[in-house]
């Protein structure tokens, strides 16, 4: 029996050592563990700020809501903000007494029970590894422009070789431990955010009077325009809850794990469009080849202006794809100790301790994807963007994957304090809350099924054309398969789904 609090019997040894133990020995290896003590707050903030990536959120994400919400982006921006601040929340009240390298999974999983955590699990199975196929994309994308642009290099399918570049850098950090690939995104991360912030302050103080508050206010097309671009700018906040899957490496990790994840969302929520005018944003996203961003900068801070940019992006694309990575080894490492995937992901480096197999697969995925992906989308959604296509289209799905899991772990907060915290239970940070972050992430979630009304304000939503048609069903065919292969497994390796619950470190439910 596990004593709570501690989570060890009385023998000195938890029933998540033991199970480790049994792991390490299948695989006919020592036992050794993740990392622990590692890594404090700021390797922890930066996990979620790169994983956010400031600048590719600047540029691709909210540069593709540009295409729906028009000159009311920035409300579409403020909308996606105040949906992931109510959740941050929720993940930081959780995290209190959850700290696990499982993160949102073992979240829903204690707080509205294990087939609902198992669908968590497997929404993020599918959404966190595709996190980085898109950055090596980008990378490939904004290196090829680089190397064409300013240096004379316009070489065919670049882009290609940029991206297996990338990939492969990231699947070294990874590789080599938590310390450093976190530390590289503190680096990395500060450097982003200053050069975006820099030039953002530069296109305000030239916009003059063209500042309005207008951009916030819906216009004659009400807010509807505002929802449809809301997917993509909470794709720009994807990953302010990423540092809760390191819970189990970071030092303290019930106090700096719900810091972590709130401050997080400041840092990506404004990216202002008014230096381009409102009336032009519909063209925003194809305008300058694909890099509206590096000709802004240009106008007002001349050449160096479109280098820091693209500098920014290439940083921020690289940073991003190495959190992503992080982020998404530590979670498929966490459901294959626990056996709800094949226990070979829980396989850990002797002398690196980091989930070795995992990362492996991780790093051969996102190459993959990002170049087979890049090349079928060429055209589509956006004619002559190649590569980013890729990235609009998997951001879509993140979107609608990332905002059903939010709204389960916003539900599993309610849950989660009435069954076992009972005692704690405070009605507006336990309920009112969470039913805020649910109740505001709807229009994201609904927008990309498309073709449905929002009921009570009646808004009917239209529904996305050619490839982004696809990827509602594509997320709809994944969870149902989800649900077959928990049934599966609860006959064949019940004591695997059991195992939801408590052998992610956090304290375990009453028994």
């Amino acid at each position: 029996m596990i004593v709570a609090g501690g989570g060890r019997p009385a023998g000195g040894e938890s029933q998540e050592d033991m199970f480790v133990t049994s792991t390490a020995q299948s695989l006919g290896t020592a036992s050794p563990q993740l990392e622990g003590d590692a890594i404090g707050l700021p390797e922890v903030l930066f996990q979620s700020i790169t994983h956010m990536a400031p600048a590719v959120a600047t540029a691709l994400s909210i540069g593709a809501a540009t295409s729906f919400a028009g000159g009311i982006t920035p409300l579409a921006v403020l909308f996606a903000m105040v949906a992931c601040l109510f959740t941050a929340y929720s993940i930081g009240q959780l995290a209190k007494h959850l700290p696990s390298a499982g993160g949102m999974y073992t979240y829903v999983g204690r707080g509205l029970g294990p087939i609902f955590g198992w669908l968590m699990a497997w929404a993020f199975a599918l959404a966190e590894p595709l996190v980085a196929p898109i950055l090596l994309a980008a990378f490939g994308f904004y290196g090829a422009a680089f190397l064409s642009t300013y240096l004379g290099i316009d070489v065919a399918y670049m882009w290609i070789v940029l991206a297996v570049a990338c990939g492969l850098a990231v699947w070294w950090l990874v590789y080599s431990g938590i310390s450093l690939s976190t530390r590289t995104g503190v680096v990395l991360g500060a450097i982003e955010i200053a050069i975006f912030v820099f030039i953002s302050a530069l296109l305000i103080l030239n916009a003059g009077s063209r500042n309005t508050l207008s951009v916030f206010v819906p216009g004659d097309q009400g807010v509807q325009p505002a929802f449809q671009g809301m997917i993509f700018c909470l794709l720009a906040f994807i990953g302010f809850e990423a540092a809760a899957p390191l819970a189990e490496e970071a030092r303290e990790p019930r106090r700096t794990i719900p810091r972590a994840v709130i401050w997080s969302t400041i840092f990506n929520y404004y990216a202002a469009t008014v230096f381009f005018g409102p009336d032009r944003m519909k063209e925003f996203y194809t305008f300058n080849g694909g890099d509206p961003w590096g000709f802004m900068a240009t106008e007002v801070l001349g050449t160096l202006g479109g280098l820091l940019v693209i500098f920014a992006i290439l940083n921020s694309s690289l940073a991003n794809a190495n959190s992503g990575a992080t982020a998404a080894t530590r979670s498929v490492y966490s459901m294959g100790r626990s056996g709800l995937l094949p226990r070979w992901f829980a396989a850990i480096h002797p002398t690196r301790r980091t989930p070795v197999n995992a990362v492996h697969a991780q790093g051969l995925l996102a190459i993959v994807v990002a170049v087979a992906g890049g090349l079928i989308l060429a055209n589509d959604p956006f004619e002559g963007l190649g590569p980013i296509n890729i990235y609009v289209f998997i951001g879509t799905l993140l979107g609608l994957l990332f905002a059903s899991m939010y709204i389960a772990v916003n539900v599993a907060v309610i849950g989660f304090y009435l069954r076992e915290r009972r005692d704690e239970f405070n009605v507006v940070k336990h309920l009112i809350i969470p039913v805020l972050g649910v109740i505001a992430m709807i229009p994201a979630f609904l927008s990309v099924i498309g073709g449905l009304t929002i009921p009570i304000v009646n808004l009917e939503l239209a529904p996305f054309k050619g490839a982004l048609s696809w990827t509602a069903p594509i997320a709809a065919v994944w969870m149902v398969i989800g649900i077959v292969v928990y049934f599966v497994l609860r006959a064949r390796n019940p004591e695997s789904l059991e195992r939801i619950g408590d052998i992610f470190g956090g304290e375990a439910p009453p028994t």
